[in-house]
This record gives C-alpha cells, structure tokens and sequence, in this order.
C-alpha cells in the first residue's frame, strides 16, 4: 500500500493522500500532514507522530487487503459493541422520509435494555425474542418492518464476517395484524361532516384536507405552501424507482380549503414576509387534533369511532369503491407496491349486504318446491 506527499501551495507543509488506483476519487486525503521544515520541538514531534500514524495506517490496509475471504476480521475493524456497528449502519443507511431503521435499533436498546452488547449474544434464540418482543408491542406491519431492519444489520454483520451464520436466517419477520377493524366513512357520512361545524377550524379544514388527499397526519401536519403548485401538492414521499417526490392533484374540495387558507393568511403577514416558507395548517398534537375529532364527529348522527388515520382509509376505499385500479390508488397513498392496498386500505366489509345479495338471480315463478 503506497501513500502520496503533496507540498501545500506555500510549501510549509506536506499532506499525505491514499494511493489506491488513478481513477477519480481514487487518491482521498488522509488528513495527516507534516512540517517540511519544523520551527521547534513541537512541530519536531508531531512529525514523528504523524509519521508513525502513516505507518500504523499503511500496516491496517495491508491487513485488510490480505484479509479478504478469509472471514479474518481485523482488530481496528471490529467493532467490540454491537450497537456501535447497529448504530454506524443506521447513520449510514438511513433514507429521508423513512425511519424504520432508526426505530429498529431504539426498539432494539430498548429490548436489550443495556449499553453494551457483544456480537456473541446475538443469536437464534435472541433473534426470536426481539420479534417476540415487537409481536407483543405493536400490530399491524409495524413490526415485520422493524424486524426486517434488524435482518439488514445482521446480514451486514455476517457478511463483514462477525458471524460464519447468519442468526436471523431461520427467523423470518411476522406482522400482527389487528383483531379490531378501524372504521371509516362512506360518501353520506363525508358529505355530512363538510356541513356540519367544528369548534376548531384548523382541526376541521386539515381532517377534511387528508380526507380528500389521503394524507397522513406526520404530512399534514408539517404541509408548506412551497409544497403547493397551483392544483398539485408534492409531497414528502420520494418514489423509489424514480427518486422524485408523488405529486396529487388536488380535489376542489382541496383546493377552496387551500384559496380560503391562503387568502387569510395574506391579510394577516407582516409585509416581506415568505410566504412559502409559511405552514398551511397550525396544528397541535396529534392527541389534542384527535380529541377535537372525536368532539366533531359526536355532533353528527355519525356512530363510528372516527380517529385521523381514517381519512387516509376512507380515501382510499372509497377510491376503490368507484373502481379505480390498486395501482394508482398506491401510488396516490405514497406507497411502491400495491401490497398495502389488498392488506391495508380496502373494504374488509359490505357496504350494503341487502343490495348485494339481492344481485343474485331470482325467477319471476317460484319453484314447485317452494310453493306452500
């Protein structure tokens, strides 16, 4: 392994860079330099420190090079606690608008309950006790997502050579889906709730929003007017195939909330003030919005228990309802997969089961063996 000496423009020093092909990027800095001509003892010595730390460095890439499919992992590369590696991974990995690695390892430390945790102790049985742990904590999807990002770590792991097996290869993910279905609204009841008043105007105009985009409440909570372009909203959410963000176009349900919003608020900034840079609903938390909700919906002859995931639902049925495809309904919900859809957000039952029976022939003549 050979490393490069650069003198810096004025001379005074010498900056030692890798030396690991002639390709772009392939001769990076290491951040160690030396005075060419030292003024003192101090400078004296921290040329022979750096020096030193040159060789050091030299002597870890060559055992590193050697090490290759050896399953030999070198000192300086392992790391002795695995939630430092759980932690260097996430940091490294993590995608914006996505934090399901992030909540991996909180619920990890927060499983393991301790601060330091030796690659040794992860193993099968450890691995079935973490979905065990999550199974009984959360429902829904939640925690075959957490899981599936314990997997990732742990295959890095293995493939960094921590282990000759991988420990969670015969410890698949598992969701829990929950017993209870989660109510939502039918075309009366939505029609009901817009003519029917709200104590809090923020609360009713952000609910009637999601409910007319599918929004969730972290995304509406935290809309900006930037996101808002004429009868399209672009989102938070960047598709995975193409890297740019779903962009909806607005209902004129949608759309008059927005005129309505932005009208007052034009009235009420201070002149110079950015606009876009401005949120388009001021809402509290997603207890106290959710409160309010319920108070809302109690003066209505609605009889459901309507929380604010369900404007995100009963968009989405009632999209299905009218025969649009799972597709583009999953696309407008911000998700890669139509998965979601078939599990999640669909009609797990009959609007009108009298209607729908009564489509099954019935002959203008009895039969004989029915007659009394």
């Amino acid at each position: 392994m050979n490393f490069l000496e650069r003198k810096t423009k004025k001379g005074d020093k010498i900056v030692f860079y890798y030396d690991f092909g002639r390709g772009k990027g392939q001769r990076p800095s290491t951040g160690i330099f030396v005075y060419t001509k030292p003024k003192d003892q101090t400078e004296k010595n921290h040329n022979k420190q750096s020096l030193s730390l040159i060789e050091l460095k030299k002597s870890q890439l060559i055992i590193e090079s050697q090490a290759v499919g050896t399953g030999f992992i070198p000192p300086h590369k392992f790391k002795a606690n695995f939630l430092d590696y759980y932690g260097e991974y996430v940091k490294t990995h993590k995608r914006k608008g996505n934090r399901h690695l992030q909540c991996s390892l909180i619920q990890f430390k927060q499983f393991m309950g301790k601060d330091y945790v030796a690659p040794i102790e992860i193993n099968e049985n450890l691995c079935k006790s973490f979905r065990r742990y999550l199974l009984d904590k959360y429902t829904g999807e939640t925690p075959s997502d957490y899981y599936t990002r314990f997997k990732w770590v742990v295959a890095a792991a293995t493939a960094d050579g921590y282990y000759r097996q991988n420990p969670t290869e015969k410890v698949s993910a598992k969701s829990n889906p929950s017993s209870k279905l989660k109510d939502f609204l039918e075309v009366e009841e939505y029609l009901e709730l817009l003519n029917t008043p709200c104590l809090n105007r923020e609360v009713q105009e952000a609910f009637i929003f999601c409910c007319y985009t599918g929004l969730r409440w972290v995304d509406v909570s935290q809309l900006g007017w930037h996101q808002i372009k004429g009868s399209i909203l672009t989102t938070r959410i960047i598709q995975a195939k193409t890297g740019l963000p779903v962009t909806l176009t607005l209902h004129p349900i949608a759309r008059m909330i927005l005129e309505k919003r932005k009208q007052v608020l034009e009235t009420s900034l201070p002149e110079n003030t950015d606009f876009s840079s401005q949120l388009v609903f001021k809402l509290s938390s997603a207890d106290g919005a959710n409160k309010l909700l319920i108070q809302w919906v109690s003066a209505t002859t609605i009889k459901k228990h309507i929380t604010w995931s369900c404007a995100r639902l009963s968009f989405s049925i009632l999209l299905q309802d009218k025969l649009v495809d799972d597709v583009t309904i999953a696309y407008l919900l911000g998700h890669a997969t139509t998965v979601q859809v078939q599990k999640t957000y669909k009609r797990h039952r009959p609007k009108d089961q009298h209607g729908t029976i009564a489509q099954l022939p019935t002959p203008e003549l009895l039969p004989y063996f029915l007659n009394i």
